[in-house]
C-alpha cells in the first residue's frame, strides 16, 4: 500500500491522481464497464456529496460501493428498503433494559463510511427524510444526545427506474440533496462478457489503496483547488439556463420546464469541478470539468412540465441543448494564486 501523508499543498494535484488512479485499477479489477459511475463515487468522495445511481438490477451498484470501501479503507453498510421501515431502523435508537433500568442507545447502520441505501424509493417519506437529513447535517439526534456520523461519509442511494407499484418515489425538494444523479445503463456486449467470464472464476482480491485519514486529506486538498471567476460564472449560467431558458435563446424549452434547478446545483457544479480537477492531476478547475458533471448536477434538479411529459422530452434531452448554447469560456487562469 502506499506511504499516506497528509497532503498541506498544491502538490497534492499530481500524487492525488496517481493514488486515485491506483483506487480506480483496484475497483475495476472487480467492476466492468462502469467507468463513469466508479469516477463519480470518488468525485463525491473528496467532495463531500452523495449520489443517486438510477438502473435497472444486476448492474453492480451494490458491488461498487462494497468494493469502494474495501479499496479506501472505510466501513461499509448496505440497507434494503422496504415499505415496512421505520427511521429508528436507520439511525438507531434507545432500548430498555429491564435487568438494569435503564435505556441503551443502540446506533444505526448510518453510523458507516460506506452507506448504500438499496431501493430508496421503496421506504416511506418519514424513512427518506430521517436519510436526508443525516446526509445533510452528518449528525443524529437520539434520546436528546447528538451523535456524529463517520467521517469521510457517502450515501449511494439507488432506484429502480421499471417499478412504479409499491415505490415512494423522491420528492423534488429532498432529490436535491444528492449532489449527483447517475443513470447508468447496460453495459456493452465486450463489457457483459468480461463481468460473465469473471462470474466464473473467485472474486479478485482488492488492495487497500487508502484510509480515511488520508482520504480526509485528499478532501481538504480539493477544497484549495483553485477556481476561476469565469469557471464559477460558466456554472451558474449553465444553471440560469434551466430556469430561465430564453435567456440564451430556446424560448421553447420554457414551455417544457415548470422549475429550473436549485442552487445547490451551481454549488455542486463548482465543488465537482474542483474534485475532479483534483482526480485530472490539477491545482485549478477548468470549464470543461464543470461541463463534465452538468448532466448529473442539473437532471434530477429540474422539474417538468405535463407538456414535456406527454411529448416524451426528458431531462437529458433539454441539457443537450443548454450545454450546448451556453457559451464555455474560452480560456481562465491556469494557475493557483499562492
Amino acid at each position: 500500500m502506499p506511504e499516506e501523508r497528509r497532503l498541506t499543498g498544491f502538490d497534492a494535484a499530481g500524487e492525488g491522481r496517481e493514488t486515485v488512479e491506483a483506487a480506480l485499477f483496484e475497483m475495476k479489477r472487480v467492476i466492468a464497464g462502469q467507468d463513469e459511475m466508479l469516477e463519480r463515487v470518488l468525485v463525491c468522495l473528496l467532495a463531500g456529496g452523495h449520489l443517486l445511481i438510477e438502473g435497472v438490477p444486476g448492474l453492480a451498484k451494490t458491488l461498487t460501493i462494497r468494493t469502494a470501501a474495501r479499496v479506501l479503507g472505510g466501513t461499509f453498510q448496505r440497507i434494503q428498503f422496504t415499505p415496512d421501515l421505520v427511521p429508528a431502523d436507520l439511525v438507531g435508537t434507545r432500548i430498555y433494559r429491564p435487568n438494569t433500568g435503564t435505556f441503551d442507545t443502540e446506533l444505526g447502520p448510518v453510523f458507516t463510511n460506506f452507506l448504500l441505501a438499496d431501493e430508496i424509493n421503496r421506504a416511506p417519506a418519514k424513512v427518506q427524510s430521517a436519510l436526508l437529513e443525516v446526509m445533510q447535517e452528518l449528525t443524529v439526534t437520539i434520546g436528546g444526545t447528538t451523535h456524529v456520523v463517520e467521517r469521510p461519509f457517502l450515501v449511494m442511494a439507488t432506484q429502480n427506474p421499471i417499478e412504479s407499484e409499491g415505490t415512494y418515489p423522491l420528492p423534488e425538494a429532498q432529490v436535491d440533496r444528492f449532489m449527483f444523479k447517475v443513470v447508468i445503463d447496460y453495459p456493452t456486449e465486450g463489457d457483459e462478457l468480461t463481468v460473465v467470464d469473471r462470474s466464473l472464476r473467485p472474486e479478485a482480491e482488492v488492495e487497500r489503496v487508502l484510509s480515511p485519514e488520508a482520504l480526509h486529506s485528499y478532501q481538504g486538498a480539493a477544497r484549495r483547488v483553485y477556481v476561476d471567476p469565469e469557471v464559477a460564472r460558466y456554472a451558474v449560467a449553465l444553471t440560469l439556463a434551466t430556469r430561465e431558458p430564453e435567456r440564451v435563446g430556446l424560448q421553447r424549452l420554457s414551455t417544457y420546464i415548470e422549475w429550473g434547478a436549485s442552487p445547490r446545483a451551481s454549488i455542486n457544479l463548482v465543488h465537482g469541478a474542483r474534485a475532479l480537477a483534483l482526480l485530472r492531476g490539477r491545482n485549478y478547475a477548468l470549464p470543461i470539468d464543470v461541463q463534465a458533471l452538468a448532466y448529473d448536477v442539473l437532471r434530477h434538479r429540474m422539474v417538468l412540465t405535463y407538456d414535456a411529459l406527454a411529448e416524451e422530452v426528458t431531462t437529458d434531452a433539454i441539457l443537450d441543448q443548454v450545454v450546448q448554447v451556453v457559451p464555455r469560456p474560452k480560456s481562465v487562469v491556469r494557475e493557483a494564486v499562492a
